[in-house]
């Protein structure tokens, strides 16, 4: 399978603009501190990044991988972008950040994982 370049930066702009559209709304409406809106994004970016996986079509974690990896590069590009005129490089210094970036890499191979079927072919009814 060779690499798709829409597949291979889209998804990682779109998980961006997304998870940028979420806390935005977060902010807006005050509730961004405690554990609710933590879950909400955590949530959010994994079911995202399963979908930008499964949109692949993939069959391997090797097949995966390097998409998911571009997509984590991608979004910590955009954050510099984005955030590192007001926050310089401390942008980079919370570990969630960076637990962020992990997700956004490791999360799109859970789209392996098999849907679950009515009927296998294997099963009688």
């Amino acid at each position: 399978m060779g690499l798709r370049i829409g597949a291979l930066l889209g998804w990682g702009i779109v998980i961006y603009a997304v998870m940028y559209l979420l806390a935005t709304a977060l902010a807006t409406y005050g509730f961004f501190e405690g554990t609710a809106p933590r879950l909400i994004s955590l949530v959010t970016l994994v079911g995202t990044a399963v979908i930008a996986g499964r949109s692949l079509k993939a069959h391997t974690w090797s097949d995966i991988l390097p998409y998911s990896l571009s997509w984590g590069v991608t979004v910590a590009v955009i954050d510099g972008i984005m955030l590192f005129p007001f926050g310089g490089w401390q942008i980079y210094a919370n570990w969630s950040v960076w637990f962020g970036y992990t997700l956004v890499a490791l999360a799109p191979l859970l789209a392996l994982y098999p849907k679950f079927n009515r009927f296998n072919s294997t099963t009688s009814v």
